[in-house]
């Protein structure tokens, strides 16, 4: 396996406000990656910019070898991007809106049925998928868009804050759907979260985010070998000496 993203000493200013400080991390080929901190910390700003959305102030980001900037167009090609709000057309059912979205992709019908019927399958909704969007609940909803996501089979895959707002029970079948699919099908993918404790069922590595740099990454098992700490949360503070 080779290197799918490589981040180096990655800056973003908005005015005067430095949303990245230097960023480096790397993710391996077919691996869930965590990017993990609190609200602020430059999560979603790194997020944009590995998806092409907005450009760095200075500093290197690529994608499998394409440069987010230089190369945007061909990065756009090969990831599918879902924000923390995104929304789906309420007055669609959840059938019509995958088979919409596969619209976009697809070159042919035999491609538009194979990603439409991925996309049902990565859901779990079965006959719920038959109503409108606007009768779902936020955990259905959810579900629709990451099925939207990667029923395409994106080499790489950017989720924002994926279980955002989600109860219990929702969140624990939205991980169990991403870490199913992005390891049977062999999909890259990187995965925001402030939920620190979620992400050590849900990644192989994670990075720590704190106001802009990357305090640590590594495996869940290592960072808390390594802050002797019995879960993320209390690596995280240890790491940023908060604790």
């Amino acid at each position: 396996m080779g290197t799918a993203i490589k981040v180096g000493d990655l800056r973003k200013n908005f005015g005067d406000f430095e949303a990245l400080k230097g960023a480096t991390f790397s993710v391996e080929e077919n691996e869930i990656f965590g990017l993990i901190g609190p609200n602020g910390a430059g999560k979603t700003t790194t997020l944009r910019i590995l998806g092409t959305l907005i450009s760095p102030s200075s500093g290197v980001a690529e994608v499998f070898g394409h440069d987010v900037v230089k190369d945007a167009n061909r990065v756009r090609e090969i990831l599918s991007y879902l924000p923390e709000d995104a929304g789906a057309y309420q007055y669609l059912s959840g059938e019509e809106y995958l088979r919409f979205m596969a619209g976009f992709y697809a070159h042919d019908k035999t491609t538009t049925e194979a990603m439409v019927s991925a996309g049902k399958d990565i859901s779990g909704l079965g006959d719920r998928l038959k109503d409108r969007v606007n009768g779902y609940s936020r955990g259905m909803k959810r579900r629709l868009l990451i099925a939207r996501a990667l029923m395409i089979k994106p080499r790489l895959a950017i989720l924002d804050e994926p279980t955002s707002g989600l109860d219990v029970i929702q969140a624990y079948h939205v991980r169990g759907m991403i870490k199913d699919y992005a390891e049977k099908m062999g999909v890259t993918t990187i995965v925001s979260s402030h939920n620190m404790l979620e992400v050590e069922y849900l990644c192989h590595r994670v990075a720590l985010i704190n106001e802009g740099v990357i305090v640590a990454q590594g495996t869940p098992d290592e960072l808390k070998t390594k802050y002797n700490s019995v879960n993320l949360e209390q690596a995280f503070m240890e790491a940023t000496q908060l604790g």
